[in-house]
């Protein structure tokens, strides 16, 4: 018996790298899984339906049950069609992984509007749109009187909670915001049965060996009889358990990376300053002193 046998699960991002590790493991664990993969670059340039089908070849090889999409989930229609597709094939859906995403670095003087928007678009806006229709068919399944036990996994990052990073404006806002929205959405879905979580990995991927000042850590190999702690194999046990219908874990987000998980806290309080009085930009400036 597998930890995930019967569940239906959507994994986006899935035709490479950690959504890829994160579907076959679904895969193994007795989930039928919609692989979705766009097969653009890393900038999000271009379409092959190749590694989408790739992964699903690998899937059924194995004994498992899934089947390709290539749809873009930063459009409203590709979002929609997704989860209509998990609907249609296996008859339900109960988790999605929201894993898709591309880097179009820059530093802030010198980004352009087409590389912010693609960013925010794809990672951002292509967490919302899957999570906007899954949620719809969820709501519905709970409003029916269904018990409903789904699960989202969204992927957020380093660069947009603990460490961000120069040159990626774009990226560390998208997925600073994808944090929030994991807390928001947590919060409002938990009444149809619906729990929803965040990671932010750090694995050896074609995006992180295209980061500046991280390609270099990554391209390194373990030893032959080594652990690869920053395979992005070792993203996916977590997730996989966030997936379980047993999980009772809601509205956290976890860094995982190179043998450590670590939940995080946002944004708190340091320091509070208060008055009676009206605020002046001198009583302002005196109270703030020595903060910075």
């Amino acid at each position: 018996m597998g930890a995930l046998d019967g569940r239906v699960a959507i994994v986006t991002g899935a035709g490479r790298g950690i959504g890829r590790e994160h579907a076959l493991l679904f895969a193994r664990e007795g989930a039928k899984v919609v692989v979705n993969d766009l097969g653009g670059g890393n900038d999000g340039s271009g379409a092959d339906t190749g590694p989408a089908q790739e992964v699903v070849d690998e899937i059924r090889a194995l004994g498992g049950e899934a089947v390709a999409n290539t749809d873009s989930v930063s459009t409203w229609a590709g979002a929609k069609a997704l989860v209509d597709q998990a609907v249609a094939e296996f008859g339900r859906l109960d988790i999605l992984v929201n894993n898709a995403g591309i880097l179009r670095d820059g530093f802030i003087a010198g980004l352009d509007e087409a590389q912010w928007d693609s960013v925010i678009d794809v990672h951002l806006k292509g967490h919302f749109a899957p999570l906007h229709f899954a949620a719809e068919y969820w709501k519905e399944k709970s409003k029916a009187g269904e018990e409903v036990a789904a699960a989202v996994i969204n992927t957020a990052s380093a660069s947009g909670t603990t460490m961000p990073n120069a040159g990626q404006a774009n990226y560390g806002a998208a997925k600073a915001g994808i944090a929030a929205l994991t807390l928001v959405a947590a919060d409002e879905l938990e009444r149809y049965g619906v729990r929803v979580n965040a990671i932010a990995p750090i694995a050896r991927t074609r995006l992180t060996l295209a980061t500046p000042g991280m390609g270099a850590i990554f391209a390194v190999e373990p030893e032959e009889g080594e652990v690869d702690l920053f395979s992005p194999a070792q993203i996916s046990p977590l997730v996989a358990w966030l997936a379980t219908e047993k999980c009772p874990v809601n509205g956290k987000v976890f860094a995982v990376s190179g043998g450590s998980i670590q939940q995080l806290k946002g944004w708190s309080v340091e320091h509070t300053i208060e008055t009676d009085d009206d605020w002046t930009l001198d009583g302002v400036a005196e109270s703030l002193e020595g903060w910075s």
